[in-house]
């Protein structure tokens, strides 16, 4: 190595360290700046009025997205970044609802930083910025995993409401909620949100009014996976 190039290192240190192997997920959930994010972010979806966005959702979205790229034949690499963007991906709320992707992407980013490798990081943290239908986008096979596993947690105990007069349609929907399973068949390729709902409690046509956008970014998830998404209700292939 010549002289220059010596130098140029002792002026970089970082350019002669070896990057970091990465994170695993109970790594992750064993952060304790990482879960208090998560608790913040559900107080204040408290606060708001917002169905659960804590740990419950945290765990349950991150299993999802792990599952829905390991049964569509990703590797595990991959399918255990989405776990991890999964179970991040609410931790914008800590600061407002609005734009809470793109915050707690950067959150995400500071708080792992130099402890995973770059690539991953940035993969994560996109995932997480394009996880919400108004401004998201299936930018990976990572984001895609994310956006499917989100969308799919509509079931009751995410209502915090103790009285139906005090429902509002958000809350009408989840609490009509009794079952819900998200099915990839990797040989049909298909990805189907299989809903069981109480149609005493809220008609399906509600279920449409506020879920609408939603379909919608997850059916162009499952394209960006190669799949066709399918959304069935009370056993009725609706889309």
């Amino acid at each position: 190595m010549n002289g220059a190039a010596e130098r140029a290192r002792e002026d970089h240190p970082a350019a002669s360290s070896p990057e970091p192997s990465g994170l695993s997920f109970e790594d992750i959930q064993a952060d304790p700046e990482l879960s208090s994010f998560i608790a913040a972010a559900d107080r204040v979806m408290e606060g708001m009025g917002y169905t659960e966005h804590g740990f419950r959702h945290a765990n349950l979205t991150a299993r999802i997205a792990y599952n829905v790229l390991h049964r569509a034949g990703y590797d595990d690499h991959t399918a255990n970044l989405a776990c991890i963007a999964g179970y991040l991906h609410d931790v914008g709320n800590m600061l407002t609802r609005e734009a809470h992707g793109q915050t707690g992407g950067l959150l995400v980013y500071h708080a792992l930083r130099g402890r995973m490798p770059a690539s991953d990081l940035a993969t994560i943290v996109a995932a997480i910025a394009n996880h919400e239908e108004e401004e998201g986008y299936s930018v990976s096979e990572v984001a895609a995993a994310v956006i499917l596993a989100d969308k799919s947690d509509v079931h009751r105990s995410r209502v915090r409401k103790t009285g139906r007069p005090e429902f509002d349609i958000h809350d009408r929907v989840n609490f009509a909620a009794e079952q819900s399973f998200l099915r990839v068949d990797q040989v049909a390729k298909t990805i189907t949100l299989e809903l069981t709902i109480d149609p005493q409690i809220s008609q399906v046509m509600e279920y449409f009014e506020i879920f609408l956008g939603r379909m919608q970014l997850c059916r162009k998830a499952a394209d960006a996976l190669g799949c066709r998404f399918k959304l069935v209700i009370n056993g009725a292939e609706l889309a």
